[in-house]
């Protein structure tokens, strides 16, 4: 058997030549959850970097979001709070628009989903331009919390989205391509 690593771990990870658009080389992180070993290290190496920093909430972006987040958030045993595309929550929401290269988009959180209490933790799959996670940024400030942390599974570093985000928020990446 393999001993498991980072390089075992983006060796696993797949590319797919121009979706979903011409030109674009997507990164298909399932090809890494779907192997159990695989997923159990990615899981432990993230948990491992946040364990002694007091998350108390990890805020997973639709979609992908919602599968690493929610084993961090077992595994630091925090609470878990999704953040959604538009009419997808049934409760009250804050909203939060962001550019796009084509347009904007809106994502959402229930008002009553953090407190000014709460460490987070915002976790999405990937790291491409940095829109996504500004906004996610933006939203959970609405709440007043006392510190925010942002991770990835990975980082497409050459498209620079992590220089977009505030400096005050520290941000994390298990795989860098």
């Amino acid at each position: 058997m393999t001993k498991i690593n980072l390089d075992v771990v983006q060796a696993s990870i797949r590319n797919i030549p121009d979706f979903p658009k011409p030109g674009i080389q997507f990164k298909d992180v399932t090809t890494a959850f779907k192997e159990p070993e695989l997923f159990r290290f990615i899981v432990e190496e993230t948990a491992a970097h946040y364990r002694n920093l007091g998350i108390t909430r990890i805020v997973g972006v639709e979609s992908r979001g919602f599968i690493l987040g929610s084993a961090l958030a077992y595994e630091l045993d925090a609470g878990f709070v999704p953040v959604r595309k538009p009419g997808k929550l049934p409760a009250e929401t804050y909203k939060q628009s962001y550019e796009l290269e084509y347009g904007t988009d809106t994502l959402e959180m229930h008002t009553d989903a953090l407190s000014p209490d709460d460490v987070v933790l915002i976790h999405d799959d990937l790291l491409a331009t940095g829109g996504t996670v500004g906004a996610t940024i933006d939203l959970v400030r609405k709440f007043g919390v006392k510190k925010i942390f942002v991770n990835f599974f990975v980082e497409l570093d050459f498209l620079k989205g992590s220089e977009k985000i505030d400096k005050q928020v520290p941000v994390w990446s298990l795989i860098h391509f």
